[in-house]
């Protein structure tokens, strides 16, 4: 899993089918769970199997600063897709300052 400060953030699922991937967000938690079965049946004889078969979950802490409302995710040749924005309370943003154009003095 690769995560960004901007996006794109991703994780691979090579060989998972994206019906059986299901995403949650309880809270400030992300939940990625899913399966990945044999490609080449049970019947197969397998000489070298590098990618673990079984299911999968991993779960994220989002900060406070994201927007989990508004969590987007996209799958596409094996790649999972995230995209979880920057909350518009948390951007940056400029402060107006107001007042008169006079010189004031401090007393202290």
């Amino acid at each position: 899993m690769n995560t960004n400060r901007t996006p794109p953030d991703y994780a691979e699922a090579l060989g998972v089918d994206p019906e059986t991937i299901d995403l949650d967000v309880e809270r400030n938690v992300l939940t990625v769970k899913t399966e990945r079965h044999p490609s080449a049946g049970e019947t197969a004889e397998v000489l070298i199997a590098e990618r673990p078969t079984g299911s999968f979950s991993r779960q994220f802490f989002l900060g406070e600063t994201l927007d989990t409302e508004r969590v987007d995710a996209a799958y596409d040749a094996g790649v999972l897709r995230l995209h979880v924005p920057i909350a518009e309370q948390a951007k940056p943003r400029k402060i107006a300052i107001t007042g008169g154009n006079t010189p004031k003095q401090i007393r202290g």
